[in-house]
């Protein structure tokens, strides 16, 4: 045996002993929380504040809302993954072959497009927690299995992000 794989061997990694503890349950209960706050936001009252805004507004409010609803659902199957990893469900092999599918880098609009300040305040700060909270676990991710952020989550594609802005105005995305 090498003296790096000897080391390796050695190594504790932080994050696995993390999420095998008591302390994935507060990340999980955040996230899961803020899957069911973001659907009852956008079912109630994002829905009745969506149609007072202005037309770039509610443009900007149907895009975003489209990914904050996709982040949060990449990120709510990332911690069941990890969940089922905990309990027996599936081994960490499994797991890392599962959470392949799953993307923790949807990003968000700039705060400085067009209509971002005319958005709700609450839906704002639902967008900035499931950043962070995406953030937080995109870095355990990191941790446990080696993959690079390779996204700011703040600003994606200015290309992309302009033509998802049109594909939603005009109803075909």
């Amino acid at each position: 045996m090498t003296e790096v794989s000897r080391e390796a061997a050695n190594t504790i990694r932080l994050a696995e002993r993390r999420l095998a503890s008591d302390s994935f349950k507060p990340l999980y209960n955040e996230g899961m929380a803020l899957v069911e706050r973001t659907a009852e936001y956008l079912d109630g009252k994002g829905r009745a504040a969506a149609k007072g805004l202005s037309r770039p507004g509610a443009t900007l409010y149907a895009a975003e809302s489209m990914r904050l609803t996709t982040r949060l659902m990449q990120v709510a199957s990332w911690l069941l993954l990890q969940r089922a990893a905990n309990s027996g469900e599936m081994t960490r092999d499994q797991v890392a072959s599962e959470k392949a599918k799953v993307r923790l880098d949807t990003p968000s609009a700039p705060q400085d497009t067009t209509g971002w300040n005319e958005l709700p305040d609450e839906f704002r700060e639902l967008v900035d927690l499931s950043l962070r909270l995406q953030t937080r676990v995109r870095r355990m991710d990191e941790e446990l299995y080696g993959q690079p952020a390779d996204q700011d989550t703040r600003r994606g594609n200015p290309v992309s992000d302009q033509i998802l802005l049109l594909k939603t105005a005009f109803g075909r995305g």
